[in-house]
């Protein structure tokens, strides 16, 4: 409780200067390369795509993309939770970190977190059916740090060692994997920052 308490309360400091916005967290516990975090809730754009894991992010990311350039209805008023005008210009929102694919019955979700100004009843609503709007509950999760490219190889080692550290710690989790990227395309392979997540009970 007492590490909770503390979690919460390093929500309210001065976030470390970032070039891309990222969900609010604080490290509870370390297991060697694993780190047990705490998430303050946020929001995400989400499309569901049809595999394999190398063509995912080609088919859901420019859907997503087009959600945060230009494909929704335009900024909400806070009060009144609709359109500022009924012709509203789309909002422009701004890129932010990580995007997140896991495993779904017959695919992949897709998800861009939206910025942390937005909750699920002020978010532009999307023109495009396939995109949703979903809030992402506060809680805890274990992740892995790595680097490289995309590669089976790659993910299997890191979520083998996500997951023996937390079975040595008796720490059990639920669902499936979270695979997180931080990096932009262009990013050279030593600096890409790869995270895989388990949601723990």
């Amino acid at each position: 409780m007492r590490s909770l308490i503390l979690a919460l309360a390093l929500f309210a400091l001065p976030a470390v200067t970032q070039a891309i916005e990222e969900p609010d967290y604080a490290v509870l516990r370390k297991l060697g390369e694993v780190e047990v975090r705490f998430y303050a809730s946020y929001v995400v754009a989400q499309v569901m795509v049809a595999g394999p894991d190398d063509y995912t992010g080609k088919q859901g990311i420019p859907v997503l993309e087009e959600y945060l350039f230009a494909q929704n209805k335009g900024e909400k008023s806070l009060a009144m939770r609709v359109p500022v005008t009924p012709m509203a210009a789309p909002t422009r929102l701004e890129m932010t970190a990580p995007v997140m694919q896991s495993v779904i019955a017959g695919g992949y979700h897709l998800r861009f977190v939206l910025p942390k100004r937005y909750t699920l009843a002020s978010a532009p609503e999307p023109i495009d059916p396939r995109v949703q709007l979903l809030t992402v509950p506060q809680g805890k999760i274990a992740a892995i740090v790595f680097s490289g490219f995309w590669s089976e190889m790659n993910y299997t080692e890191h979520l083998d060692k996500l997951t023996a550290a937390l079975r040595r710690a008796d720490l059990p989790w639920s669902g499936e994997p979270v695979y997180a990227r931080y990096d932009a395309p262009g990013t050279p392979w030593f600096k890409r920052r790869n995270e895989i997540w388990l949601t723990l009970r």
